[in-house]
């Protein structure tokens, strides 16, 4: 039973609400993300539903959101009409074909922390695979782990990006680029955010978060299956853009925006990919992927 001392005044309570943690600035807060998991991912044909829901009613959460510092997670799909919509044509070096990898699954790490999540996860892997809880019918076409560089935001008070999973985008692209030579995934970064390219590219649009990421220095131990194009290495500059609305609409401006990265002799870019988020809980897009 509670003794009537042990309870705060509601005054007391009223005042600790009204000053929020607010740590060297507006809302700076301690939780960060660290790094990423990128796993992108075609069904085998004929097995389109039972690995929709394998993933998303297990996979998704025994093998991933239970995991310890795992901060968060979406998946995004990209049905056909999409899939026709990527750039460039013919580059293999992400998607082989340009045009695999139908659904994307993308996790938010805690900073600070990597290596905690990753031993835990090579231990789980073989565990579920062992126990007849992995998915045969499938082949990964990029699945990497990914530190994370830093990110841009269109509106000056926007989503920060250790939240931007959980804020319900309507859509993503993910950019691929290599850094040319004598630059790297960071200083392309640096000079983009400095070249107000980032700032070009979102003003005024429905793109509102352009996150940066690099190949992790170590990558994950063998895994009991084959997970497709390798990650790359430091050259290797990786974009997770955020986008509300119709995705559709952005492709003029990301395509002037990826033109300008090449023409400014930074990087090449290997492969642009639209996604919609996809609809939780339903097989919404599972007949529309070839």
């Amino acid at each position: 039973m509670l003794h009537r001392g042990a309870i705060r005044p509601r005054s007391k309570v009223k005042e600790l609400m009204a000053y929020p943690l607010d740590i060297g600035g507006l809302n700076d807060y301690p939780m960060k993300v660290g790094s990423m998991l990128l796993t992108m991912v075609d069904p085998n044909p004929g097995f389109e539903s039972a690995y929709n829901r394998w993933y998303e009613r297990d996979h998704y959460y025994a093998g991933c959101m239970v995991a310890p510092h795992q901060m968060s997670g979406s998946r995004w799909v990209a049905p056909r009409r999409l899939k026709d919509l990527r750039w460039p044509e013919g580059d293999t070096a992400v998607a082989n074909p340009t045009d695999a990898g139908s659904y994307v699954a993308i996790y938010w790490i805690e900073g600070g922390h990597h290596d905690d999540w990753n031993d835990w996860s090579t231990e789980r892997v073989t565990w579920l695979y062992t126990n007849n809880r992995g998915f045969p019918e499938r082949k990964h076409t990029h699945t990497n782990l990914f530190d994370y560089i830093g990110a841009a935001n269109r509106d000056a008070d926007g989503v920060p990006v250790d939240v931007a999973l959980d804020s319900a985008y309507d859509g993503i692209f993910t950019v691929f680029f290599d850094a040319r030579e004598g630059q790297s995934a960071k200083s392309v970064h640096a000079e983009l955010e400095k070249s107000g390219a980032y700032a070009n590219l979102m003003s005024g649009s429905d793109i509102e978060i352009v996150s940066s990421w690099q190949p992790v220095a170590t990558p994950a131990a063998d895994q009991p299956m084959d997970l497709g194009t390798p990650a790359g290495g430091p050259e290797r500059l990786v974009q997770v853009i955020f986008v509300r609305g119709d995705v559709t609409k952005s492709l003029d401006r990301m395509k002037t925006y990826t033109d300008a990265v090449a023409a400014a002799g930074l990087a090449d870019v290997h492969l642009v990919a639209p996604f919609f988020r996809t609809i939780v809980g339903t097989d919404t897009y599972v007949n529309e992927l070839w």
